[in-house]
């Protein structure tokens, strides 16, 4: 089993049904469907170039997935998980944009906002203890070779290079796309996106993620509201 922090719109969110209709999945309950040709990408291309977001769920993360450590029970990261939720707020993204980190797409957020730094930093901090050290398969794996000397050294250290300083907040919408489709891409996604982009992005909750087992699809086990305004909503 493993565990990752991410953020997450709510069930019924708009957005989570957008995500759906182009993923073909839903954390939330775990259910998927056969996606629709769009553009002119076919069902086949499409459901090959959205295989590791559906896989990894509709997210942006703050803690990469982890192993729990020797000794630690998940009721006690559960417990942790309710105290750190309760001791963040809301805020919102002011603005989101579809990018592109290289040849992938995502929705990213179309300046830094402070808020969001924060809490991947305390949320990366606060859980760190829970974490099972990365195994060398699990470290070869992130390539540290290819890695600045600052990010090989949050892999060994935090278990995840993209964090502190070199965080940064994606929710993502494909795979790898060939650059000869990239601009048919955009374009698609432009259009299934179009109600979200240009606006903010209310951060209300996190979300904790689990997969049972390395290579199935990743579900929501809990979601908390920040803040503590109201209970745990289970998946």
């Amino acid at each position: 089993m493993r565990y990752a922090f991410y953020i997450s719109p709510d069930e019924n969110d708009p957005l989570t049904a957008a995500a759906e209709r182009w993923l073909g999945a839903n954390p939330f309950t775990g259910e998927t469907r056969d996606l629709q040709p769009t553009g002119d990408f076919s069902v086949g291309e499409l459901t090959a170039l959205t295989a590791d977001p559906r896989r990894y769920g509709f997210h942006g993360t703050l803690k990469a997935p982890f192993a729990l450590a020797p000794g630690v029970g998940e009721q006690q990261l559960l417990d942790a998980f309710d105290d750190f939720a309760d001791t963040r707020s809301c805020f919102d993204i002011p603005k989101m944009t579809l990018g592109q980190l290289g040849p992938f797409f995502a929705l990213v957020p179309a300046a830094d906002c402070p808020e969001l730094q924060d809490l991947a930093d305390e949320t990366v901090r606060r859980f760190s203890p829970f974490r099972a050290p990365l195994s060398d398969a699990d470290i070869a794996r992130r390539k540290p070779e290819t890695l600045g000397s600052v990010m090989r050294s949050n892999l060994l250290e935090w278990g995840y290079p993209y964090v502190f300083e070199s965080f940064r907040f994606h929710m993502t919408l494909t795979g790898a796309v060939p650059v000869e489709r990239q601009a048919a891409m955009r374009a698609v996604l432009e259009q299934a996106f179009a109600s979200f982009i240009g606006k903010p992005l209310p951060v209300t909750s996190l979300a904790l993620f689990t997969e049972p087992e390395r290579g199935a699809p990743f579900t929501v086990h809990s979601l908390l509201p920040l803040g503590g305004t109201s209970k745990r909503k289970m998946a």
